[in-house]
């Protein structure tokens, strides 16, 4: 009899297992169907020209704000770095808030504030809980419109600047990628440099970062986004006070990056001699795509395949297959007027001309080849998986309404990604592959031990040859 009622309930548990594995396959099956779409947002612009975007999300007791505006570094001119020192200085202080009490407020309540600058803009992004919105709101509003610039502030930062420009070329890696902007944009404002160089910020001044301020820092032109725990009419509301005010300095700005950039001619290579080094550093590659481009999502498709995942074709050749390095990609960098595409590793100097023979046969086998349904299908799922995580908090959220101001997007295009991507042909795959992954006339960067790699290099094309511990790039 004992034995017979320790059988119905293992019985009994067996089909509540059972139970909840059809429950579970059932949910991850409307999981799967629903794809990710934009969740509502209310869009306006004050009459001074600022750009605001409110989504409500009720999730967590947490606030996001993000801020984006048109004073990158494409706006230096001949001061590079001077858009990065001034993004940084917005926290030196402000008309009611000096450095230190700015920092104390908001370590107080576990508030975080970060300032910054790119090639294109400059930009904020805070975070706090709901609670605190009447705390951190007036202060952000003042960093973004009242900073003092203060000067022993300033000259603590600039030191700091100096130093770390000095360190950064220690790892190529690490500076690599302003090499190849300038090589590749030369004079045009893409190729300015985001750090700058020792000569330029050396001879910064606090007046330097006024004016880039006043010329640059406008509502015109910018936005603001918020995401997350408030009530979107009293945001209107404390929005329009704290920032209506702001009146704009700037002139008017002229379209510095609209100029074309040239596509290259010719095979070049540029060596970046680095007298200790023990590994080679490089990239090859060319011009890009504009963000605007219709065939975004496609690209980001085949490039996964190509090199953009940890099995793609160049990780597995030149890792996995060959132990040639720890790790090869590409990607592609897209700006608002242009972008670059470039495959990207290191190797020891001994097997430098290995390793890049090696990256330009599978981009050779790309062309030659292309791929098959089974492994675009595998793309496939890999973009779409990682798609909806990009877009979980409220400070994606924020940051990504910002980006569809800056780049001119709307939510279609995030709520038809799911659906571009499962668009794709291998037809289509074939015809992205011959228009936009450069195949002839490639561009090389490459740092390492000129003495050793040198005729290496030559191999590829014209070298020209640079000393990594000269100023700038």
């Amino acid at each position: 009899m004992l034995r017979i009622k320790k059988m119905k309930k293992i019985t009994s548990y067996i089909f509540s297992a059972l139970a909840l594995f059809a429950l579970s396959l059932s949910v991850n099956a409307q999981t799967k169907q629903a794809a990710f779409k934009v969740p509502a947002y209310e869009k306006f612009t004050l009459p001074n020209g600022l750009t605001v975007y409110l989504m409500e999300q009720h999730e967590v007791p947490v606030i996001s704000v993000s801020a984006i505006l048109p004073a990158g570094a494409i706006y230096d001119g001949s001061k590079s770095g001077l858009a990065s020192l001034t993004a940084s200085g917005l926290q030196y202080g402000t008309k009611s808030y000096s450095k230190t009490k700015i920092e104390e407020e908001l370590d107080f309540i576990g508030a975080s504030l970060n300032t910054y600058a790119s090639k294109e803009s400059a930009g904020l992004s805070s975070k706090f809980a709901a609670k605190d919105v009447d705390k951190v709101m007036p202060i952000l509003k003042e960093v973004l419109v009242d900073p003092i610039f203060d000067k022993e502030e300033f000259e603590k930062e600039r030191k700091r600047v100096l130093t770390n420009l000095d360190q950064a070329k220690q790892s190529p890696r690490n500076v690599i990628s302003s090499y190849w902007d300038k090589f590749i944009y030369g004079d045009h404002v893409y190729g300015n440099s985001l750090t700058g160089s020792q000569a330029t910020v050396g001879k910064f001044s606090i007046d330097d970062l006024k004016a880039f301020y006043a010329a640059n820092y406008s509502p015109k032109g910018s936005a603001i986004a918020v995401a997350g725990d408030f009530n979107a009419k009293d945001m209107k509301a404390r929005l329009e006070k704290l920032f209506g005010g702001w009146k704009s300095n700037a002139s008017g700005q002229q379209n510095l990056a609209a100029q074309n950039v040239p596509a290259p001619t010719s095979a070049r290579i540029l060596l970046v001699n680095k007298d200790d080094a023990r590994e080679t550093t490089f990239l090859i590659g060319g011009l890009g795509i504009r963000r605007d481009n219709p065939d975004f999502v496609a690209i980001e498709v085949v490039n996964t395949v190509f090199g953009g995942r940890f099995t793609s074709w160049l990780n597995d050749e030149l890792r996995v297959n060959s132990g040639l390095t720890y790790g090869a990609n590409s990607r592609f960098t897209p700006l608002k007027n242009a972008g670059t595409f470039a495959i990207s590793t290191f190797t020891a100097n001994k097997t430098t001309e290995a390793t890049i023979d090696k990256a330009l046969q599978v981009l050779d086998s790309l062309h030659k080849k292309g791929f098959d349904d089974k492994t675009l299908a595998s793309a496939k799922n890999y973009v779409k998986g990682q798609f909806p995580p990009r877009y979980e908090t409220a400070g994606q959220l924020a940051g990504l309404l910002t980006q569809m101001f800056w780049y001119g997007f709307d939510e279609s295009f995030i709520n038809n990604f799911e659906k571009n991507v499962d668009g794709l042909t291998a037809t289509k795959s074939r015809e992205i592959i011959n228009k936009y992954f450069p195949k002839d006339k490639l561009q090389f960067v490459v740092i390492g031990k000129s003495e050793e790699i040198k005729k290496i290099a030559e191999k590829y094309g014209p070298v020209v040859t640079k000393e990594i511990k000269a100023d700038g790039f």
